[in-house]
């Protein structure tokens, strides 16, 4: 064999071999990322005055969709969109409301605290800033909120596999809102409040499951 095509083939295997390191070290990456979907019901909260609007104790629907990413095994964080829909109680000036949310949040896994749980139950808790956005339907639709939150919450999940596992979701939106209002008496219904939810829903992982529960 002529030192030409010692050669070519060195730099062929040489070329495989760093193939083969980087889908390793892209592989591994990937089984980090987790995509969430939850649906449940959800309790807007008023902290401002008794002015005649009351939303019902629970409605539907509360819709998250978010992606966590894990540093280890226990810290990670994850960007997530919740979607709200809230209306009047009985007794309530008629009203129905849009509540809309975006928050980043850090991710806690108590794996390692909790070891008692059986091996498919793992426990983790998140917390962040967001910001919350408000709207009213109907003749209210002008009455919008944009303002900031603190969100606080804990899911409780079931492997069913490596990569899924089904959870619940409960969770606290904190308004940082001031208490300044729209006017009652001339504009109607606005909200610039708190928010609760639970919330059911899947877990998968984008590719493998070193991390997850």
């Amino acid at each position: 064999m002529t030192p030409y095509f010692k050669t070519q083939n060195f730099s062929w295997l040489l070329f495989l071999a760093l193939m083969v390191s980087s889908l390793s070290m892209a592989q591994k990456d990937v089984e980090k990322w987790k995509l969430q979907l939850a649906i449940g019901i959800n309790n807007p909260i008023d902290r401002g005055q008794d002015d005649g609007y009351y939303s019902k104790y629970v409605n539907f629907p509360t819709v998250n969709l978010g992606v966590q990413h894990m540093f280890s095994s226990n810290l990670g964080a994850k960007l997530d969109l919740g979607y709200n829909r809230a209306s009047s109680e009985t007794g309530s000036i008629p009203y129905k409301m849009n509540y809309t949310r975006i928050n980043v949040q850090a991710v806690y896994d108590f794996k390692d605290l909790f070891t008692f749980l059986p091996p498919p139950i793992g426990v983790v808790a998140h917390a962040g800033p967001g910001v919350s956005m408000t709207k009213p339907l109907g003749s209210y639709a002008n009455n919008t909120y944009s303002y900031v939150n603190v969100l606080g919450g804990l899911e409780v999940h079931y492997r069913l596999s490596e990569s899924v596992s089904i959870f619940a979701d409960g969770g606290y939106a904190y308004s940082l809102s001031g208490k300044d209002k729209y006017d009652v008496d001339t504009d109607g219904f606005s909200f610039n409040g708190d928010l609760m939810y639970v919330a059911f829903g899947v877990s998968i992982s984008l590719s493998g499951c070193h991390y997850c529960y």
